[in-house]
């Protein structure tokens, strides 16, 4: 099934796009933010939609403000924020009964942690990052998963071994301070991108296989 364009109202009159798919017998529904250098219909993000679907997983992709106006720069966190939730509000009525997730890649993974954190989206089941960015590169840093501490629901964290903006060394601590309610899966030899050098004896199919699979049997445990 192809994903239907769907309109997003973030207030004040501003709207952005959205991408739903519904796959035959979906069994649970993530609202998928992308990152900060690419939108909801970049390659990474139609593959993560796509594997997700074939794994019985709905998906709501939706822009940012900026990348709906074509800009490079990405929204303030309140801004972004506010998408973050007009997006939650859109599932709302195309999802039905089934169980929602929020999350996404990177940037968007951490701007709908922080929305969480300031206030909790309403029948959320959990979160889940694709690559969340623990800090810049070449700047470790763990300031910014100050916030998790804040949500009480579920986290997934999917994360490369290689990821410059999320180094192990501080990013397995930040995890296990979270407690039970947080998850760290591990793709060996991945960058932030999820892509693995040839010299693995792996290659970017069959990580991006794994983590989904973890992910969608996560789902299933919430």
């Amino acid at each position: 099934m192809t994903a239907k364009t769907v309109t997003i109202d973030v207030g004040d009159g501003a709207r952005v796009s959205g991408l739903w798919r519904l796959p035959a017998k979906a069994r649970a529904c993530l609202v998928l933010a992308h990152g900060a250098g690419a939108g909801m219909a970049h390659k990474s993000m139609v593959a993560l939609a796509d594997g997700l679907a074939e794994r019985g997983v709905a998906t709501l992709r939706y822009q940012f403000p900026y990348m709906e106006r074509g800009s490079r720069r990405p929204d303030p966190p309140a801004i972004a924020q506010a998408a973050v939730r007009a997006a939650w509000a859109k599932v709302a009525g195309l999802a039905a009964a089934l169980p929602l997730f929020a999350g996404g890649k990177s940037f968007g993974g951490r701007m709908t942690s922080q929305a969480q954190a300031t206030q909790p989206l309403p029948d959320v089941r959990g979160l889940v990052f694709f690559a969340f960015p623990l800090h810049p590169a070449g700047k470790p840093s763990t300031t910014r998963a100050d916030h998790l501490a804040k949500i009480a629901v579920p986290m997934l964290f999917l994360q490369g071994t290689k990821d410059a903006l999320a180094e192990l060394s501080l990013l397995e601590p930040t995890v296990a301070a979270l407690g039970p309610r947080a998850k760290l899966v591990l793709a060996p030899d991945a960058d932030h991108a999820f892509h693995v050098p040839a010299r693995s004896g792996r290659n970017d199919k069959d990580i991006l296989a794994m983590l989904l699979d973890e992910t969608a049997a996560w789902m299933s445990g919430c």
